[in-house]
Parts: C-alpha cells; sequence; structure tokens
C-alpha cells in the first residue's frame, strides 16, 4: 500500500504536529514530531492493546473509536480503523487565562 494511501487526511487535522501510522507493532508511515518514533509506537501500541481487553459484551469489535491521551500542550489521538492504528499529535488550544476581578 502506497504511503499517500496510508496519510491520506492525516496532514489536514488541525493543530497537527505529526502522526504515525501502526500495524502489528511496526510504524508504516510516520512524520513531524513523530517521525520515526518508535518508542512513541510501541507505548501507544500497548496502551491500544490493553484498552482492546476492557471488552464487555464479549464482542469482536473493537470496544471504542478513539483514544485520547492529553499532556499539557500537546495530546496524542489514536484511532482504530482495520488493522492499522492511526496516531496523531496536536497541539492543544491555549486557554486564556480568566479575567481578572476588580
Amino acid at each position: 500500500m502506497q504511503t499517500a494511501a496510508l496519510t491520506q487526511g492525516l496532514e489536514r487535522v488541525p493543530d497537527q504536529t505529526g502522526y504515525l501510522v501502526i500495524s502489528d507493532g511496526a510504524v508504516l508511515a510516520s512524520s513531524g514530531d513523530l517521525e520515526n518514533d518508535e518508542r512513541t509506537a510501541a507505548a501507544i501500541s500497548e496502551l491500544v492493546s490493553t484498552a482492546c481487553a476492557f471488552r464487555l459484551a464479549r464482542s469482536p469489535e473493537v470496544p471504542f473509536r478513539r483514544v485520547s491521551v492529553v499532556f499539557g500542550e500537546h495530546s496524542l489521538l489514536a484511532t482504530v480503523s482495520g488493522q492499522k492504528l492511526f496516531v496523531v499529535k496536536r497541539q492543544n488550544a491555549a486557554r486564556e487565562p480568566p479575567p481578572e476581578r476588580q
């Protein structure tokens, strides 16, 4: 499968700073902050695998659509589609401080 087909749409995610496409623990495509980041790929793969083990209804379907890990300045969004895991690193929106009281 061509890389362009794997990554179609990932580069258009607002505020994204990088992405990974993972299959069976192997990085198929990567870019930006996550380029060739095997360590993050392994950690996210393990997180998603653990989350998949919590199936309540014994269904063959994955029990979620997306797993988000939110850090201070960025988030990692992992989406399972077929046999692939798509991970996008996004910059979190800056929050404005509350207005000062007078």
